[in-house]
């Protein structure tokens, strides 16, 4: 069974700094791509960050967190990062994180187009003062 389980999420001030991980189970996450996804309230989910499987080592950054966001994996620990720097009130929402096959689907194509096989459950992140 797979599992993707998101943590790291939270309460930050503007200008502060999270980082936020996915930790994979029940699959062989190099053969994956893997992407941040997140929603805000009344707005429809949009892609983040994708990493490609390991063999490529390809990235996505929407281009507004282009920057100030830095997605990447450890194998050893099947887990995928979101370093996210700089954080303003805009990047409040709920963050999910989603897995696809690399033969079934691109790092762009994944996160433009909010594509994946298996999602986690999220983490909530508020940017506040």
């Amino acid at each position: 069974q797979v599992h993707l389980v998101e943590s790291g999420g939270g309460l930050v001030q503007p200008g502060g700094s999270l980082r936020l991980s996915c930790a994979v189970s029940g699959l062989a996450l190099d053969y994956y791509v893997v992407g941040w996804f997140r929603q805000a309230p009344g707005k429809e989910r949009e892609g983040v960050s994708c990493i490609s499987a390991t063999h490529d080592g390809s990235t996505y950054y929407a281009p507004s967190v282009k920057g100030r966001v830095t997605i990447s994996r450890d194998s050893a620990k099947n887990t995928v990062y979101l370093q996210m720097n700089s954080l303003k009130p805009e990047d409040a929402a709920f963050y999910t994180c989603a897995a696809v096959h690399f033969r079934l689907n691109t790092v762009q194509n994944m996160c433009v187009k909010v594509e994946g096989d298996y999602w986690g459950q999220g983490t909530q992140v508020t940017v506040s003062s």
